[in-house]
């Protein structure tokens, strides 16, 4: 899975006819010297090619540099060097380890069973567990792929195995994933806070209501269509069940709490709560489970090892990118374009986030943020939104482009672990791309929801 979240190849086989045409425009552009519409054409071309994502920002990148002689060559290795070095990124190799530890040291299957005595009573109960066990896991992971992955195995087959269609079960599996990187922890709030400058507690806080109003809405979707299609309870209301699966949970169920309530009081960094993760998960599951014996250990490490490495790799291609648009005054260029709209917040968000929902069909969550941060964030500052509220926005609207092809990450994902194929999981995921839409127009135009918490607590 690793090399799937950061490294697919991104379009693998294209007609001839169009990589030609693609390679020949960027030769066009390069001899016209159009230098910046080439950057954009080659690192199109190399996408479209099948190249991964990483060495396609840089490739682009080393040839602009090449071409214009502006600058020495040694300057792609500079700026990609210095694009990750900073001490906010430490907290990605943590979480991921955190997570993968979850998944490992059967701490998933105490969520879903204690998710299921809370809410399997209710119609369409498996459904909402499905949700209730992402909000949980969200708070231990960060990242909508390790919930898919994890969660999602036990979730897809206890759903077939009660009689739920597969669509239907793939599809809310998809879309309940998508709150991991809105309820901190975040890794792409991480990169946002990066690349943004912008404290990445504040956003972590942020992010926590608009994403327990993402699971409401999910589960009023779920109301809904059980209604429609007949589908029943798939448990009964038990005291004793609910006392003893939570007794089964508890110690895992206090991970969330450490890392949420570490950094909301301000005993954590978030960085230091990361290593406070893993060093808990490392408790559970080798000392209190006894479930994560060292053969599993050593596959996790090699799993976050190889998972950090490539997220880092595109971080450093996608910060030399920005680099360039930045230098070239592409920002200025934009924020002028849409002047116009800089009196109007409500225009400019709504053009953004069309940009974005485009975007996110297309790219990587990570490469999308560290790109378009340098050139969106000015234009929206203009227009006076929060930067703490637009980082929110941008990571929920490229988690919806996680459920979208051509990319939609999640959906291939859940596909090779639930065995049934990539179109069947597009059909079951289209209806739960209402309520997430919903949920971000509520966020994207009632500030409240991602600032009331960080102003209360920071401000």
């Amino acid at each position: 899975m690793p090399n799937i979240l950061a490294m697919r190849r991104g379009g693998a086989m294209v007609p001839p006819l169009v990589a030609a045409v693609a390679v020949l425009g960027c030769i066009a552009l390069a001899v016209t010297q159009n230098y910046l519409l080439f950057l954009f054409a080659a690192l199109f071309t190399l996408l479209v090619m099948g190249v991964p994502i990483a060495i396609s920002l840089a490739g682009s990148c080393l040839l602009y540099v090449l071409l214009t002689g502006r600058v020495p060559d040694v300057v792609v290795v500079h700026r990609m060097i210095n694009g990750v070095d900073s001490f906010p990124l430490l907290a990605i190799p943590f979480f991921i380890l955190a997570g993968n530890l979850m998944n490992n040291g059967g701490i998933t299957s105490r969520i879903f069973d204690f998710a299921k005595a809370l809410m399997g009573w209710m119609r369409g109960g498996l459904g909402h567990v499905n949700v209730g066990a992402s909000i949980v896991f969200s708070g231990m992971s960060g990242a909508a792929v390790a919930d898919a992955g994890g969660l999602g195995t036990i979730e897809i087959k206890a759903m077939k195995d009660a009689g739920y269609d597969e669509e239907f079960s793939v599809g809310i599996t998809a879309a309940s994933s998508t709150i991991g990187p809105i309820i901190p922890p975040s890794l792409p709030m991480v990169i946002y806070g990066v690349m943004a400058s912008v404290s990445v507690g504040q956003l972590f806080v942020a992010g926590l209501v608009p994403g327990l109003l993402m699971g409401l809405v999910l589960m009023a979707m779920i109301t809904i269509i059980s209604r429609r299609r007949g589908y029943t309870r798939d448990a009964v209301f038990s005291i004793p069940v609910l006392g003893h699966t939570f007794k089964r949970a508890f110690l895992s169920l206090l991970t969330p709490v450490i890392i949420v309530g570490g950094i909301m009081s301000g005993a954590f960094t978030p960085t230091e709560a990361a290593i406070a993760a893993v060093v808990y998960a490392l408790v559970l599951g080798g000392v209190v489970y006894r479930s994560l014996t060292w053969r599993r250990l050593l596959k996790v490490s090699m799993e976050t090892i190889e998972t950090t490495a490539v997220i880092l790799l595109i971080v450093a291609g996608a910060s030399i990118f920005a680099w360039i648009l930045t230098s070239n005054q592409v920002t200025q260029h934009v924020v002028n374009l849409l002047g116009p709209f800089a009196d109007n917040p409500i225009a400019t968000l709504i053009i953004i986030n069309l940009v974005l929902i485009l975007v996110g069909c297309f790219m990587e969550t990570i490469a999308a943020i560290t790109i378009l941060v340098p050139v969106l964030l000015p234009v929206a500052v203009t227009a006076g939104v929060d930067p703490v509220h637009f980082g929110v926005i941008m990571v929920l609207n490229l988690m919806i482009g996680l459920l979208t092809p051509p990319v939609g990450m999640v959906l291939y994902v859940l596909s090779r672990v639930s065995g049934i194929s990539f179109e069947k999981c597009m059909r079951g995921t289209l209806p739960f791309l209402v309520p997430l839409v919903i949920s971000l127009l509520l966020v994207t135009f009632i500030p409240a929801i991602s600032l009331w918490l960080p102003t209360l607590i920071y401000r």
